[in-house]
């Protein structure tokens, strides 16, 4: 049992594992095809075929970059509005600048987000299928 998955409930032994639902979205190969284990095939040999399974390759943007890039935008932004505009004898550049620091780096976060779920979406419908093979690095690999 991996850390994944919660330890079953009082009448739950026969439940599937709540990954199983993900594992039956895997193809492996077909029973005819000579990859596949069929059990016994290759116990007597010591040699063992490689598992295959279907996959979804895709490339996903990182959350943080983004939104880190959209508050950095808002950040300057706020910077410009402060000291480019005409002094205030009440308050302190500073403090205007933490002021507009607020009214636009939260949108910039904001707008960085919707652009990395924009670009999330659109990683999702060009992303593609993949046999992924199996494979050891050394000889001294036994299941």
């Amino acid at each position: 049992m991996s850390s994944e998955q919660p330890p079953p409930r009082n009448g739950d032994a026969d439940v599937p594992a709540p990954d199983a639902a993900n594992m039956a979205r895997e193809t492996p190969a077909p029973a005819n095809t000579p990859d596949h284990d069929s059990g016994d095939v290759g116990k007597d040999s010591g040699e063992q075929a490689p598992a295959r399974r279907e996959v979804t390759v895709r490339r996903a943007p990182r959350f943080a970059p983004f939104m880190g890039l959209g508050v950095l935008v808002g950040v300057v932004i706020a910077a410009i509005v402060a000291y480019a505009g005409p002094g205030d004898p009440t308050l302190t550049r500073e403090s205007i600048f933490g002021f507009f620091i607020m009214v636009f780096a939260i949108p910039g976060l904001l707008l960085g987000a919707l652009l990395v779920l924009v670009l999330d979406r659109i990683s999702v419908r060009r992303s593609r299928r993949a046999v992924a093979e199996r494979t050891y690095d050394d000889e001294s690999h036994t299941d």
